[in-house]
C-alpha cells in the first residue's frame, strides 16, 4: 500500500527562488528525502524558449539535495513546471511528499509516478506517442495503488516538444514529423498526450493518427499536459484517491465547459469532498482548498457564449497568453487566491473551449 501524502502550496518569490520549500523542510512539515513530486507555475513566456522552467527546476532540486535528499534520487523526482503567469496568476509550487499516517478506510489522496519509453520526434502527434503514454499512465496508477479508473482525478504530464534540433534528427534518419513549427508542437505534444491518458483510463478508444488535433470530441476529463525542451520521455504523475493510505487530503475533478464556467471549478471542489452551498462564495472554502489545477484552450469557433472574440486573429499577443490570463482571473475569483495552476494548450484535455479542473482539499 502506498504511503499517505502531505501536500502544500508555496509561493515563488523570484525566478530562482525555492526558499519556501526549504522552510517547509526546516519546519518539519515534510522531509527532503520524501518529496515525490512538484507541480508549479513559473513566470516566463510559456513558450518553447521559456527557460524559467529550467531555472526553477534547478533551484528546487538543489534545495532538496542541500536538505539531505539523495542526489541520484532527486534527479528522478517528477517536477513539472508550466511557464507563464499571465494576468493575476502568481508563481507558485505545489509539493507532494510521503508521510506517516494511520491507515484509513476513508478515501484519501494517493500519487503515483512513471516515465514512458523514449518519445522520438517522429512519435509526437501520432499513435506511437498515444500508446507509450497510455502504458506509462497504467504503470503510475499501479504505483499509486489505484485499481479503479474512476479513482483517478488528475494526471499531470510533461512531454517533449519538437525543436529545430529534434526535427533535424528525425530527417537525418529518414523520418517525418507531424509539424515543423516548434510552437505548434507544444499544442500537439499536449494534445496527443491527453489522448494517451484518455485511452489508458477508458475514456476513449484508441484514436487514429488522423484524429490527433482534428477530432476535438476526443478528450480526457482529467488530463493536464505540459511540454518542454527539457526531456525526451513522458513524465507522468497520477493523482487520485484510495482507501487504506490514510492522510488528510482528497482530490476531485470536473470540467469547465468554457472559459467562464466558474461552476465547473466549484464542482471540482465539491468532488474532492468539501460540502458547499448551492451558490458558494470564496469564504465557504474556509482555508481547506490546497490548490486547483486547470487546463484551458481557446474555442475553435472564436466565441465564448455566443460572443465573438479576437484571440485567434491577434498577431500581437498569442492566444495562449490571452486565454490563460482570462481563465486565471475566473479561477482566482473563485478561490480568492491568485496562486492557481492554470495551464494553456488543451486541444484534447477537456472539451473544445473548456478544460479539466482538479482540486485538492484538506479534510483535516
Amino acid at each position: 500500500m502506498p504511503s499517505a501524502i502531505e501536500v502544500r502550496k508555496v509561493p515563488i518569490h523570484s525566478v530562482a527562488d525555492a526558499s519556501e520549500l526549504a522552510k517547509l523542510i526546516d519546519d518539519g512539515v515534510m522531509e527532503a528525502g520524501r518529496v515525490i513530486a512538484i507541480i508549479g507555475k513559473t513566470e516566463g513566456n510559456g513558450g518553447v524558449n521559456d527557460y524559467t522552467r529550467i531555472i526553477s527546476d534547478r533551484a528546487f532540486r538543489e534545495v532538496l539535495v542541500e536538505k539531505g535528499a539523495d542526489p541520484d534520487a532527486v534527479k528522478q523526482i517528477p517536477i513539472v513546471w508550466s511557464g507563464g503567469t499571465d494576468g493575476v496568476i502568481s508563481p507558485h509550487a505545489t509539493i507532494f511528499a510521503t508521510t506517516d499516517a494511520e491507515p484509513s478506510e476513508e478515501s484519501r489522496l494517493t500519487v503515483g509516478f512513471a516515465m514512458s519509453e523514449v518519445l522520438l520526434p517522429e512519435d509526437i502527434g501520432r499513435v506511437a506517442m498515444v500508446t507509450k503514454v497510455a502504458d506509462a499512465v497504467k504503470e503510475a496508477m499501479a504505483k499509486a495503488g489505484i485499481t479503479d479508473v474512476a479513482d483517478v482525478h488528475y494526471v499531470q504530464t510533461k512531454t517533449p516538444l519538437l525543436t529545430v534540433h529534434t526535427i533535424r534528427d528525425a530527417k537525418s534518419r529518414g523520418k517525418t514529423v507531424w509539424t515543423e513549427h516548434t510552437h505548434e508542437s507544444m499544442d500537439l505534444s499536449n494534445g496527443c498526450t491527453a489522448l494517451g491518458i484518455a485511452v489508458a483510463l477508458g475514456e476513449i478508444e484508441m484514436p487514429t493518427d488522423e484524429d490527433v488535433m482534428k477530432d476535438r470530441s476526443l478528450y480526457s476529463a482529467v488530463a493536464s499536459c505540459s511540454s518542454g525542451v527539457e526531456l525526451d520521455q513522458a513524465q507522468i504523475v497520477v493523482v487520485g484517491n484510495a482507501t487504506g493510505v490514510g492522510g488528510r487530503y482528497r482530490v476531485g475533478h470536473s470540467v469547465m465547459k468554457d472559459a467562464l464556467d466558474a461552476d465547473g471549478i466549484w464542482d471540482a471542489i465539491r468532488s474532492a469532498g468539501l460540502d458547499l452551498p448551492e451558490r458558494p462564495h470564496t469564504s465557504d472554502l474556509d482555508g481547506k482548498l490546497v490548490n486547483v489545477f486547470l487546463k484551458c484552450e481557446v474555442s475553435q469557433d472564436g466565441q465564448v457564449r455566443g460572443r465573438r472574440n479576437a484571440m485567434l486573429d491577434d498577431s500581437d499577443v498569442h492566444w495562449h497568453r490571452q486565454i490563460k490570463s482570462a481563465v486565471g482571473g475566473v479561477t482566482a475569483a473563485v478561490t480568492g487566491d491568485p496562486a492557481v495552476f492554470v495551464s494553456v494548450s488543451a486541444a484534447h484535455p477537456g472539451p473544445d473551449g473548456g478544460g479539466p479542473v482538479a482540486a485538492i482539499v484538506d479534510l483535516g
